[in-house]
């Protein structure tokens, strides 16, 4: 390999992005690294099955491979298992030193920056800069452990490290021939979920619901999320009506942006046990769009208000009526929840001196109730009857504008 001069080394990282390992340019960078890995660890992730590859350096870098394909590098500032002193960034990334700060980084790099899961990143001209700190978002000298490059927007993407993650690795069950196992899959995410080394509470559709809610066919693809204590990454299990089913891992943000049907009533899915839950269960009454959500149970009556913290943050409060309360709604109407709603965000309920903050019953529920859970299931229900009613509204209009 020619040597290249050390302000021509972050090149060579953003040269080797997107190559598969036998390019020259990974050569090179590996040559730049130090020739042979102190570590090597491989990850089967995913379905269909991702190779992941982390080939680790005694000198601090670190060459992340999908599918035989740089999809990242990393360098460790700091001592790791296989680095035991990290390397000098200052070689590899003119102007900055282990000691910078994220306003360093910025003068350094004259480019857009954005935020991906609690970090700050710059995307450059052919590949995604992230500078990650131990703490204090970058504003402290010496908080620098790592910088990482990327092929991928880092808010699409998950990081690196979490391929190895001791908690995912386990959630995918396989038949003897390596088959994706679908049953076996469930199973262990419904154990994790007991065992609380994962989370469900950002999922669209309950993993419960997955299986009968894909054999009716009524939806193109059928969605259920859980999100891993251990790394923070969501894994998405999605049945399709006419393909394979996929599972993979994205961050929280991204999650959340991923497409999905409303789900249909239960009673054109469910078995009657389920029927029988859903009857039970939290039934949609009213809504003020971006202001309050009105639900019904068991003659009960709860309002979900929408409350301002401040000019960036906004939460919701979600209140049982007293006696008070739903006389006065009885007899003035809907007028009464939406005067309720602003003394409720005008009181501040994230705050105790608040008369709403011990009523909100999702910071204190009732014998331990998911109250958000039972609430976004009224509020899905409703979701899909008005976008069938939507739909159903703008087939009668097309037939009549064909008529005429």
């Amino acid at each position: 390999m020619t040597r290249r001069r050390e302000h021509d080394r972050m090149q060579l990282i953003i040269e080797a992005l997107g190559k598969p390992q036998g390019d020259l340019a990974v050569r090179d960078l590996i040559a730049a690294f130090g020739t042979a890995p102190a570590e090597t660890a491989a990850y089967r992730i995913g379905e269909p099955v991702v190779l992941s590859q982390h080939l680790r350096f005694g000198s601090g870098g670190e060459i992340v491979l999908h599918d035989d394909v740089v999809i990242a590098v990393v360098l460790h500032l700091t001592p790791t298992s296989f680095a035991p002193r990290g390397l000098d960034v200052a070689e590899w990334i003119p102007g900055i030193g282990n000691s910078a700060t994220f306003a360093d980084f910025r003068a350094s790099f004259d480019v857009p920056w954005r935020f991906a899961e609690g970090d700050r990143y710059f995307v450059l001209e052919a590949a995604y800069l992230r500078p990650e700190f131990v703490k204090y978002g970058g504003r402290r000298a010496g908080d620098l452990q790592r910088v990482a490059f990327s092929v991928d927007d880092p808010k699409d993407t998950c990081r690196p490290a979490h391929d190895g993650c001791p908690v995912c690795r386990e959630l995918i069950a396989r038949a003897e021939d390596g088959l994706f196992d679908l049953d076996g899959t469930i199973h262990r995410l419904v154990h994790g979920l007991e065992a609380g080394v994962l989370t469900s509470k950002d999922g669209p559709v309950p993993l419960a619901d997955l299986r009968p809610l894909h054999a009716s066919a009524l939806l193109e693809r059928v969605e259920s999320q859980v999100t891993c204590t251990a790394c923070g990454r969501v894994a998405c299990l999605t049945l399709y009506r006419d393909s394979s089913p996929t599972f993979s891992h994205h961050p929280l943000d991204a999650a959340l942006r991923r497409p999905h049907e409303a789900v249909p009533p239960v009673e054109r899915w469910g078995d009657a046990a389920r029927i029988a839950a859903a009857r039970e269960a939290m039934r949609y009454v009213d809504h003020e769009p971006g202001s309050w959500f009105l639900v019904e149970q068991h003659g009960d009556l709860y309002l979900d208000s929408r409350y301002t913290i401040s000019s960036m943050l906004d939460d919701s409060c979600l209140i049982r009526l007293d006696d008070a309360e739903r006389r006065q709604y009885r007899e003035a109407g809907r007028d009464t929840l939406t005067e309720l709603a602003r003394r409720i965000d005008r009181s501040g309920p994230h705050r105790e001196e608040s008369p709403f903050h011990l009523r909100n019953l999702r910071r204190y529920p009732d014998d331990g109730r998911d109250y958000s859970t039972e609430l976004r299931a009224a509020i899905a229900d409703h979701t899909w009857l008005a976008r069938q009613k939507q739909a159903a509204a703008q087939r009668a209009r097309t037939a009549s504008a064909a008529e005429g």
